[in-house]
């Protein structure tokens, strides 16, 4: 029988998951319980996502701010520290900043603007219009930061970053310096010894240093990728994609994880015979229109995955062909057409008009997006999501 629904998410409520708990049984065992109260059965190529959050939390994967600010002293000096481009966070970063002040004698904390790495602004585009100031180009120090904008609170939290982040460091102990600038090099007057804290561009940012006769340089993926003093770590991201955990404590990003995967993907297999894939995935791709929020403060969206959803999708644009190669069809004609052009599609539609417009994004980014979205980041209590019919399409 032909389907009626496409793509369905659902949240799966798990039990609270603790350090050293078997988390692939876990999994499993709430999908079957689910699979068995909602009336629902588990299908080939459904996929099983399960957040990065708890994946740590079961690895006990955490570190405390003593153990970033050892980090930090071993490999930067312990005197003055660059601290350039961090994300205007409470959770994700002003607890690493706490661990980094108090591995250092001094702060010189450099903020990108108008806004962060994720787009929560510091100030407005029309506000710097107005005060005639070139982001490309012009430094500021927090004193004409305050002459030409004043205090700038985020339009969510109610916070004034600036005033946040430069009192959080004078409590560790360290003397402050802040200042507003785009290019990574502005900061080599100050200080040869940089931690840069940027996401996504962090290569690119250690390289210009590096050329530019930077003395030490660490991204936040260089602080605690190796253990501490028996505290967790994260050997590919370091502090990249951390979380508060408690007042003196970080969650961080999950350590290799793909033998978690391999064994939800086994387990469901031999429980019910279907393959399915499951991943890990953290923040979501994707940026609110109004906030400017870019969601990605994950190194990436997906730290593991069955080999099933490596690559991107294969896709034709139905409306393309509706328009186009068959405008001149209708009803049941025009339906077949389109059925038959589907079921012949090539493997790799690079090029071809009949998929543009279709999202080029990998697999895990999309379906990644999606439980993001699903679960949530509150108390609905759904740290496992089930994706069913993702793989479907209209002749499905």
């Amino acid at each position: 029988m032909e389907r009626k629904v496409g793509t369905v998410s659902r949240g799966i409520r798990c039990p609270i998951i603790r350090q050293g708990d078997d988390l692939a049984k876990i999994v499993v065992d709430s999908l079957m319980d689910a699979s068995g109260a909602e009336g629902f059965a588990l299908r080939d190529r459904d996929v099983i996502a399960v957040t990065e959050s708890i994946v740590a939390r079961a690895q006990g994967n955490y570190a405390t701010v003593e153990a970033i600010a050892q980090d930090v002293r071993e490999k930067l000096g312990g005197e003055t520290v660059g601290v350039i481009f961090p994300i205007l966070s409470r959770n994700r970063f002003a607890i690493c900043l706490r661990g980094i002040a108090m591995g250092a004698k001094k702060i010189v904390l450099m903020l990108s603007y108008p806004s962060d790495e994720v787009g929560n602004e510091l100030v407005s585009l029309d506000q710097l219009d107005g005060a005639g100031v070139n982001p490309y180009s012009d430094v500021l120090t927090l004193e004409k930061y305050r002459e030409l904008f004043g205090e700038n609170k985020h339009p969510f939290t109610g916070v004034d970053y600036v005033a946040y982040y430069e009192e959080l460091i004078k409590e560790a102990g360290a003397e402050v310096e802040i200042l507003f600038a785009n290019d990574c090099r502005s900061i080599l007057p100050y200080t040869k010894k940089v931690i840069n804290c940027d996401i996504h561009t962090r290569a690119r940012t250690k390289r210009l240093l590096r050329d530019a006769g930077v003395e030490v340089v660490a991204g936040l993926d260089d602080i605690l990728n190796q253990p501490v003093n028996g505290s967790g770590c994260n050997e590919k991201y370091g502090l990249l994609g951390s979380n508060k955990s408690t007042e003196d404590t970080i969650k961080l990003f999950p350590r290799e994880c793909t033998d978690l995967v391999m064994d939800i993907q086994k387990a469901i297999l031999d429980r019910t015979g279907k393959h399915v894939e499951v991943m890990v995935y953290g923040d979501g791709a994707f940026k609110d229109p109004v906030g400017k929020i870019w969601e990605l403060a994950d190194p990436c969206v997906s730290p593991a995955s069955t080999p099933g959803l490596e690559g991107t999708p294969n896709e034709v644009k139905l409306k393309y062909l509706a328009d186009n190669d068959f405008k001149d069809l209708s009803g049941e004609a025009l339906k077949e057409a389109i059925s038959d052009r589907i079921r012949e599609k090539k493997d790799n539609l690079v090029g071809d008009m009949a998929s543009q417009g279709t999202t080029p994004r990998r697999l895990t980014d999309l379906i990644g997006s999606l439980c993001d979205l699903t679960s949530g980041s509150g108390d609905k209590g759904t740290p496992v999501v089930l994706i069913q019919g993702y793989f479907d399409n209209y002749v499905s």
